[in-house]
């Protein structure tokens, strides 16, 4: 294996890895409570040390480029962005509502609901059952919308009856959620505990998505990514050169 090649095949890998991540925040930049991923690498172990095969003298030490590690998200805080539905929630620090899902229990940042025909309360994005401190679903009274009340334990009024409280719930390492679209999050694997934020209602939760930022990395990783296919293409001509010049008998 040519070192050369070596390195900017991991180039280019890495940097179309990296431009799939950037242009997926970039297409949630508007989505509710979405959590933005991270990309991050490690060093790329190079031909001869890969492959198990014979020392390559000096270059048998040198590295062979970038290796995308595994991703990671970032659940910073978004910003609280004021609603006039009163069916709009948004969690105030850490936490997540638990929605049933057609797969099991989900849990999500976006607290978007809305009352279905048979009076339950549903996750707007995946039409599931927003769930209760029990694993429920929670009912409302359809006559008495106007009195609904949201406190920040995510007890909810509907007049002086209480109508349920909604599970709001956190985890030891966030980072062992898995996403799974639709802005839900598997968290089969994470150790719950005992979240500390507060519900908010008449708000919803900003996208952690900064388009700007997220812009000026994607046209970085593009321009990293071209400079790894053109020496690709000049190494290329190189050996192209060695083959049918060198070897020629004068």
């Amino acid at each position: 294996m040519v070192y050369g090649l070596w390195q900017s095949a991991g180039g280019l890998q890495a940097q179309d890895y990296r431009q799939t991540v950037l242009a997926n925040n970039l297409a949630n930049a508007d989505t509710t409570g979405f959590k933005a991923d991270r990309v991050s690498f490690i060093e790329r172990l190079n031909a001869a040390r890969t492959k198990g095969g014979p020392s390559a003298g000096e270059l048998g030490s040198m590295t062979g480029g970038l290796l995308e590690a595994p991703l990671f998200t970032d659940f910073s805080q978004g910003a609280l962005i004021p609603s006039e539905s009163k069916f709009d929630l948004a969690i105030q620090g850490e936490g997540f509502f638990k929605v049933q899902t057609k797969d099991g229990v989900r849990v999500t940042r976006d607290g978007q609901t809305l009352l279905n025909k048979d009076g339950m309360l549903v996750h707007v994005a995946t039409g599931g059952a927003m769930l209760d401190v029990s694993n429920r679903p929670i009912f409302l009274n359809p006559t008495q919308l106007d009195k609904l009340k949201v406190d920040t334990n995510g007890v909810i009024r509907q007049g002086e009856s209480t109508a349920g409280q909604l599970a709001v719930v956190a985890f030891d390492d966030p980072q062992k959620l898995q996403k799974e679209g639709k802005n839900l999050f598997n968290s089969d694997g994470a150790r719950a505990t005992r979240a500390r934020g507060d519900v908010r209602q008449n708000y919803t939760e900003g996208s952690g998505v900064e388009p700007v930022t997220e812009l000026v990395d994607l046209m970085a990783a593009s321009r990293a990514y071209q400079l790894n296919a053109t020496m690709i293409s000049l190494q290329d001509e190189s050996l192209g050169r060695v083959v049918n010049q060198l070897g020629r008998i004068g």
